[in-house]
């Protein structure tokens, strides 16, 4: 059954600047759409806001009914440049190979909407980004959605060459009538109606070290979006505990009453919160913890006595343990087999 899109949802703003920007540069006026839709030029261009995704897909509607182009998504992700994902786009970056890159969207994907799952996914000899859209109703318009994927790509290829292409496609949507606009952005190899969207990569690609890796540059950014969606007043809470617990860690493993008082607010109330966002302190403790140790141990630099304190984690053979709890490997193996 197809759920409703909640008023509380935001999206980036930078995603109606974005379409507002491709309107004007096909000679459409932006600012009639936006009204219509219920934004505001101002709100648009103000990264401090975030917009109602409800209002956003109203906006996809104006700006597909104006132009008549049913790929219009893919004009709209032509357009795109890393600024519009702010911190996420710089520290993707300066990211350590588009494996490390891939996981930073998938750690911060909240930042873009908190409606779809993102997760990575290892394939045969492939590294698959998944991204899986609950089913909206007429409330949601596929070429926000193609769009999406399609600016994912674009990062791959602005981060790793302009020849950076999927091994292999699927997409929600289904089958447009015109496929070409799609076999030009994505390759031929396209799958629609799909279960979830997916963008297969060669796993050595996907692996193979960047020039513009600059691992302290992506840490300034990765907090930059750490401190955002802290102070978002739409963020979840859970989004606020998982933040908490980053800054936290390098002192030692935080419990859920140093994070109830950094956030002001009594632990029976964290714990009822947290509880009605479906999750809990400790899986969101070991959730961070599995998500930055995938991160710093793909960074060849980073000593295991290094990430060992970065973690929490009092001793290296803790943090062993818990390493191969969550992967199956020790981290000497992980780095050597990655």
């Amino acid at each position: 059954m197809a759920m409703q899109i909640p008023e509380d949802i935001t999206s980036l703003s930078s995603a109606a600047a974005l379409i507002a920007h491709t309107l004007h540069g096909l000679g459409y006026d932006p600012a009639p759409l936006l009204t219509a839709a219920g934004i505001s030029m101002e709100d648009s261009n103000n990264p401090n806001i975030r917009i109602p995704t409800i209002k956003l897909m109203a906006l996809w509607r104006q700006a597909l009914e104006v132009t008549g182009n049913p790929a219009f998504g893919l004009v709209v992700a032509k357009q795109f440049q890393p600024a519009v994902l702010y911190g996420l786009g710089f520290a993707w970056l300066a990211s350590d190979t588009l494996h490390d890159a891939l996981n930073r969207l998938v750690r911060f994907s909240h930042l873009i909407n908190p409606l779809p799952d993102f997760r990575l996914e290892n394939g045969a000899g492939t590294i698959d980004l998944v991204v899986k859209v609950p089913d909206l109703g007429p409330d949601f318009e596929f070429a926000a959605s193609d769009a999406g994927l399609a600016m994912f790509l674009r990062m791959c290829q602005i981060t790793a060459g302009t020849d950076v292409m999927p091994v292999h496609v699927t997409m929600q949507r289904p089958a447009p009538v015109d496929k070409t606009a799609y076999e030009d952005m994505f390759g031929p190899s396209i799958e629609y109606a799909a279960p979830a969207h997916r963008l297969s990569f060669d796993a050595t690609l996907v692996n193979t070290p960047l020039s513009t890796a600059h691992p302290e540059l992506a840490r300034l950014n990765d907090q930059t979006v750490i401190d955002y969606l802290a102070r978002c007043e739409r963020s979840s809470l859970s989004m606020q505990v998982r933040a908490g617990i980053i800054e936290q860690l390098p002192n030692g493993r935080p419990n859920q009453e140093d994070i109830a008082q950094a956030l002001n607010t009594s632990l029976r109330s964290l714990q009822r919160k947290l509880r009605d966002e479906d999750t809990n302190f400790k899986e969101l403790l070991s959730e961070t913890q599995q998500d930055l140790a995938l991160q710093y141990i793909r960074d060849s630099r980073r000593t295991i006595g290094e990430i060992t304190y970065l973690l929490g984690f009092s001793e290296p053979s803790n943090f062993t343990r818990a390493f191969k709890r969550w992967t199956g490997k020790s981290p000497g193996e992980f780095r050597s087999h990655d």
